[in-house]
C-alpha cells in the first residue's frame, strides 16, 4: 500500500514538474516572439556615418524638405507630405509631387500637421535651426539630409531606402555619370580658358558660392572648368558687391534669381540689369549671361538640380 502510494506520489511530482518546464519553456519561446517582433518592426537605416531607427515597412515619408522633394521627384516617389511655398508646391516640382499634403512652408514644417499625419519617417535638411529639428524629431525619426552637394548621392540613396526605390538610384547616379562625360567633350570646345560663375540674387543682394556648394560643383568638379580665383577664397554662401563682381569679370554667368526670395526688393534684377558696371561685364557683352537656367528654388546639390543644371549648361554652351 505504502509502496503504492509513493510511485503514485513521485509520477504526480513528476508531472507537475513537466508541466513547469513545459510552461516555462512556452513563456520563454513567447518572449522570444515578442523579441523578435519588436526587432523585426525597425530597421536601422546609415546615412553618413550616423544610424538612423525608422520603421520596416515604411508607408508614409513627409519630404520636409526641397532637397528631399527633389530627390523624390528624380525617383519617381510620391511623399505623403511636403513643404510649400507661398501656400503651393514650387512649381517644377508640382507635377511630380501632385497629391502630396501640404506640411508647412519653406524652413517651417508645420508640427502639428505632421503629428496628425504621423509619417514613419520625416526627412529634413541640415539647414534647419537646431529647434525645429529637435521638436520635428518629437514626431518621428528626423534624418537631416545634407544640403552639400557633394552629398548628392548619399542623398538620393537615402530617398531610394525609405521609399523602396534603391535599384532607380543606383541607375539614376549611373547614368548621370554617363551625360557629364559627353557633356564635357561636347562644351570642351566652347569653354577652354573661360571662367564660369553662378550668383544667386537672395534678399537684395548678389551671392556666391564656394566650389563645393550649390550648383557649382557640375561646373567645377564634374565638367572641369576651371575655379575663379575669388570663388576658391569663398568659405559659405557670401554677398559680392557689383564691384567686386566686376572685378572677377567672368566669361560666363549663371545668374539665378527669384521672386520669392526677393520679396522686399522685387526690382532688383532690373536694377542690376541697368547698372553701367554690369553692362561692362565681359559676359554681358558677350551675352554669356543666362538668367535662371534652371528653375530659382532649385536646391543645386541634388540629383534633380545636377540632372537639370547639366542639361542647362550643355543648351547654354553648345550654341
Amino acid at each position: 500500500m505504502n509502496k503504492k502510494l509513493l510511485v503514485v506520489g513521485m509520477a504526480t511530482v513528476f508531472s507537475l514538474g513537466l508541466a513547469a518546464c513545459n510552461d516555462g519553456g512556452s513563456k520563454a519561446t513567447e518572449k522570444q516572439k515578442v523579441s523578435e517582433t519588436s526587432t523585426s518592426e525597425t530597421q536601422t537605416i546609415t546615412y553618413l556615418k550616423k544610424d538612423y531607427t525608422v520603421p520596416t515597412d515604411i508607408k508614409k515619408v513627409a519630404a520636409a524638405s526641397l532637397e528631399a522633394m527633389e530627390d523624390a521627384a528624380v525617383l519617381g516617389v510620391k511623399p505623403t507630405g511636403a513643404i510649400t511655398v507661398g501656400g503651393k508646391l514650387p512649381t517644377y516640382l508640382a507635377k511630380d509631387l501632385e497629391g502630396a499634403e501640404s506640411i508647412g512652408e519653406k524652413m517651417q514644417p508645420n508640427h502639428e500637421v505632421l503629428l496628425k499625419m504621423k509619417p514613419d519617417v520625416i526627412l529634413g535638411t541640415t539647414k534647419f535651426q537646431p529647434e525645429v529639428a529637435e521638436k520635428l524629431g518629437k514626431v518621428a525619426t528626423m534624418i537631416p539630409v545634407s544640403h552639400i552637394s557633394t552629398d548628392w548621392e548619399a542623398n538620393l540613396r537615402l530617398m531610394g531606402e525609405v521609399s523602396g526605390t534603391k535599384e532607380k538610384a543606383e541607375e539614376v547616379i549611373k547614368q548621370y555619370k554617363e551625360d557629364v562625360a559627353k557633356v564635357k567633350a561636347s562644351i570642351e570646345p566652347k569653354v577652354k580658358d573661360k571662367e564660369a560663375v553662378v550668383v544667386r540674387i537672395r534678399a537684395g543682394n548678389m551671392q556666391v558660392y564656394p566650389a563645393s556648394v550649390y550648383l557649382n560643383p557640375v561646373l567645377y568638379e564634374d565638367l572641369g572648368l576651371t575655379v575663379p580665383t575669388e570663388i576658391k577664397a569663398v568659405e559659405k554662401q557670401e554677398a559680392i558687391s557689383i564691384e567686386k563682381f566686376a572685378e572677377m569679370d567672368p566669361d560666363i554667368v549663371f545668374l539665378q534669381f527669384d521672386e520669392s526670395e526677393n520679396a522686399k526688393t522685387p526690382k532688383v534684377l532690373d536694377e542690376l540689369q541697368s547698372n553701367a558696371i554690369w553692362k561692362n561685364l565681359k559676359a554681358v557683352k558677350d551675352n554669356k549671361v543666362f538668367i535662371n537656367a534652371v528653375d530659382p528654388l532649385a536646391q543645386g546639390g541634388t540629383a534633380w538640380s545636377k540632372i537639370a543644371f547639366l542639361k542647362a549648361v550643355e543648351d547654354k554652351l553648345t550654341k
